[in-house]
């Protein structure tokens, strides 16, 4: 009799690419059949973390001396919405000779094959695949290189820890918070998670400095200067010690002054010239926290929202690539596929007709970067480029922002004359900035409006006149601008994602500083939107436009949590631990033994708190009353950490 391969892949996608590689064109009964082997797949995690009553059926009504719960051995429970696919899935496991673990390649993916490997008993040989493209060329280059299934092992047992350490959290954390509330007469669910709770701080943080913040006066002089015919603007440069970090000048009496000896001065001489060429190489295709920021800064568009059309662009339209990256790299193999992906793009849209002669397919970005891609590539646009018309509204403007930042990869940098000329006028010093683009480059590919925001300031686009040192230019009028120091601005959320991607920077450590860089921030790209959305579904943040604030029960909480799961550090030094889990430093036991023991000593240290909840209750319900209603939120289309409590 034959031996029977199978391949366990993430996501049916995933699978039935695979598949076509492999010449399993068969559809059989949760898989696809070929000679010799089958590829069959999850949908996400078929398996969840058990709930507490799963252990003991007393944990059904929420009571401060059950806490804190742990659990001895671990229970792992089918999930009933894709019970069928895991029962596929279990036969196959049964019927295999040989597997091959063919889910995404990082920690969770590891964890998505393991959990049933483990859970179905299954004894064969393992083998893993490792990509992190689809297209056919990366498929059979490391279908060419399977590693051995104990390579990737460790990954597993990270993960594990990862979502072991986060159910206690949540699990015990949310009883407790909700039970003080309770015991101060707020009648709602208070979830607290491991990243919930750093990323609501981070809203409190940013209110109370602006509820805090004391606007300055502080002025500015613009001295409009006319030379060979051509008028330009210059600023006023007040000296270092009347200004503050920012260059403003807070002295009034001086700016008065200085405003009045230029308005009797005729002209300003030019004193010092310097021309610089400037490059600016394409910005990165975008990888979704990218994408979430963008589309919320340049179309208003939230988090989620994106998330979804971006989702419906990759699934049911089949117009872009998986859209749940970390990554905005892409692998060297698929650099084969430009010519074929631009020329699909050019036939089904007219409108590049003009760009297309300025394209090089065989132009080599720093996109193109095997090193720096991870478990997926950036997202960009496939050649499966046809009926547009079937995108209107805010699908075509998300498709279109994806596809210009891939179009950008194969025109040449963006080139201008950055001219900076200082003056001197009635003994003050002035300056004005000058931009001419020399070539356009990647931003023929960029709409003006659509320009990456990338937080540094726009080139100024005044043009200056051809200048020589010494000449002078003829004063055409002197404005004093009185003006104010600004409050920082609210959230957004696609500030809110970036806040949650950088969270490094509110670190002091510079080892978990480090980590937290390494390890992207809090929260992962399948994950913010949905943890952002269910921090307004429950009450904790109100959108009023664009602006996110936190409402009076989420500055209750943040003040009343130990500061410790409020702070995104916990994060990085839990990522540190998981490390150690992987390099086989510490087990797995020992990593959720010290887990258990933190949170112990957490519930204990916080059981006697008087908790008082300002605001109203969110709209869970009460959950001591019996029935517990469901505060988890799955992203529409995405994975599902395994046991994911209330609010991660």
């Amino acid at each position: 009799m034959t031996a029977m391969r199978l391949f366990l892949c993430e996501k049916p996608s995933q699978a039935k690419d695979i598949a076509q590689v492999l010449g399993a064109t068969r559809r059989g009964d949760g898989c696809w059949l070929g000679a010799n082997l089958t590829v069959t797949w999850c949908i996400g995690h078929l398996l969840e973390t058990a709930p507490p009553d799963a252990y003991d059926a007393r944990y059904k009504r929420w009571v401060l001396s059950d806490l804190p719960i742990i659990p001895e051995r671990w229970k792992m429970l089918v999930k009933p919405k894709t019970a069928g696919q895991f029962k596929a899935v279990k036969r196959l496991l049964g019927e295999a000779d040989e597997l091959v673990i063919a889910t995404d390649a990082d920690r969770e993916g590891e964890m998505i094959a393991r959990e049933l490997v483990e859970h179905c008993r299954y004894r064969g040989p393992i083998q893993r695949l490792w990509l992190s493209a689809l297209d056919d060329a990366s498929i059979r280059k490391a279908l060419a290189a399977l590693k051995p299934g104990s390579d990737t092992f460790s990954l597993y047992h990270s993960a594990l820890g990862r979502s072991r350490a986060d159910w206690l959290i949540g699990m015990n954390m949310s009883r407790l918070f909700t039970l003080l509330g309770q015991q101060s007469g707020y009648q709602g669910v208070l979830p607290v998670g491991r990243v919930q709770t750093p990323t609501l701080r981070l809203v409190v943080d940013r209110d109370r400095s602006i509820a805090a913040f004391v606007p300055l006066p502080y002025w500015a002089i613009d001295v409009p200067l006319l030379a060979d015919g051509t008028a330009f603007s210059a600023q006023w440069r007040a000296a270092p010690q009347v200004c503050d970090e920012q260059g403003r000048c807070l002295n009034q009496a001086l700016a008065e002054a200085a405003a009045t000896a230029m308005r009797n001065a005729a002209s300003a001489q030019v004193v010092k010239l310097r021309t610089e060429r400037m490059r600016e190489a394409p910005p990165l295709p975008f990888d979704l926290g990218t994408l979430q920021e963008v589309c919320s800064k340049k179309l208003g568009l939230g988090a989620q929202e994106t998330l979804d059309i971006a989702q419906a662009l990759y699934e049911s339209h089949k117009l872009i690539t998986y859209p749940r990256s970390d990554c905005g790299y892409l692998p060297l193999s698929q650099h084969t596929e430009a010519a074929a992906i631009l020329a699909a793009l050019g036939r089904a849209d007219p409108a590049l007709a003009g760009l297309l002669p300025h394209l090089d397919a065989q132009r080599r970005s720093r996109a193109w970067n095997d090193g720096k891609v991870s478990a997926h590539h950036g997202i960009i646009p496939t050649a499966a480029a046809q009926n547009l018309e079937r995108l209107v509204g805010k699908q075509r403007a998300v498709y279109s922002l994806i596809r210009a930042r891939y179009l950008a990869q194969f025109l040449p940098s963006h080139e201008y004359d950055r001219t900076q000329a200082d003056f001197a006028c009635a003994g003050q010093a002035l300056r004005a900035v000058g931009k001419v683009i020399v070539e356009p480059g990647w931003r023929r590919a960029l709409p003006e409006a659509l320009t990456p925001a990338n937080g540094r300031e726009a080139a100024p686009a005044q043009a200056l006149p051809a200048l020589r040192e010494g000449q002078d230019c003829r004063v055409m009028g002197v404005t004093l601008k009185d003006l104010w120091t600004q409050p920082p601005k609210p959230f957004t959320e696609g500030d809110l994602i970036k806040a949650m991607k950088n969270v490094a920077k509110l670190v002091d450590d510079p080892r978990l500083k480090q980590k937290l860089k390494d390890t992207t921030g809090i929260g992962t790209e399948a994950t913010r939107a949905g943890i952002i959305q269910g921090l307004l579904d429950r009450g904790y943040l109100l959108k009023q436009g664009k602006a996110l604030s936190a409402t009076p029960a989420a500055c209750s909480l943040i003040d009343a949590v130990p500061r410790a799961i409020a702070d995104p550090g916990t994060t990085a030094i839990w990522e540190q631990a998981l490390d150690m889990v992987q390099s086989g430093e510490m087990s797995l036991d020992e990593f959720v033994a010290k887990q258990s023991a933190w949170m112990s000593k957490q519930v204990q240290r916080c059981a006697s708190l008087r908790l008082t909840i300002n605001g109203p209750a969110s709209p869970a319900a009460a959950p001591w009353k019996g029935k517990r209603k469901s505060t988890k939120r799955k992203a529409a289309g995405g994975r599902k950490r395994v046991g994911k409590p209330p609010g991660q």
